[in-house]
């Protein structure tokens, strides 16, 4: 089930470092009076069983980033998720533009309310670009778990169907949006959404492929 040959020696050229020096995740801070620190528990749980699950060493903290910080290029990984308004300035947008050009990956996470804000800036940060669905063969529906059927449901939000959604740049995946899923509910602590074991199962095993398609698909540095 492995398609990609990930070595330990890839993973440090692609660091995102956390406080212990280990890779992690990075929750992006934005404006706008949407919580972005939704879900506390997530990517702790998160992180811990991509520690289990694969050979990468990984710390068990998230780190947090704001899309100015000077050291945003150190996290292949940023997410972003919340329940309503991001407002970015346009600071933000241009470097977050450079982020994903120079081989970034950011994943957002609709959380019920972000959706339309959400949508507001992926047209400032790409006026010429639209979201489009991730073809079901792409690397991130298959390179540790298969999801021949594409992005999980968690949630059921509007009841609409989950969809993974995405900007490419250059012909790489640069901008996972998973819409009407609800990802991160399925990693907190179980008893918080009282999700079945099945439905978090699903949610982790979609978050392990979108670390390692994150930490394998740009280019090092």
């Amino acid at each position: 089930m492995i398609l990609v040959a990930l070595t330990a020696a890839h993973f440090m050229a692609r660091d995102a470092l956390a406080q212990d020096g280990l890779p992690t995740i990075a929750r992006v801070h934005y404006e706008g009076g949407g919580d972005w620190y939704a879900n506390p528990s997530s990517l702790p749980n998160l992180l811990v069983e991509i520690g289990l699950r694969t050979s990468v060493r990984v710390s068990d903290r998230p780190a947090e980033v704001r899309l100015t910080d000077p050291d945003l290029a150190d996290h292949p990984y940023l997410y972003m998720t919340g329940h309503g308004n991001i407002s970015l300035s346009d600071r933000e947008i241009g470097a977050l533009r450079e982020y994903l050009r120079g081989g970034g990956f950011l994943h957002a996470d609709d959380n019920y309310g972000l959706d339309a804000s959400f949508r507001r800036e992926v047209v400032r940060l790409y006026p010429d670009a639209e979201l489009i669905d991730v073809p079901l063969d792409h690397p991130v529906y298959r390179i540790r778990y298969p999801f021949p059927e594409g992005l999980p449901k968690i949630h059921e939000h509007d009841g609409l169907p989950a969809r993974g959604l995405g900007i490419f740049v250059e012909g790489r995946l640069a901008v996972f949006y998973s819409y009407q899923s609800d990802l991160g509910d399925g990693w907190e602590d179980p008893e918080v959404h009282a999700d079945p074991p099945e439905l978090r199962e699903r949610a982790i095993r979609m978050g392990v492929n979108l670390f390692l398609f994150a930490m394998s698909a740009g280019p090092p540095g």
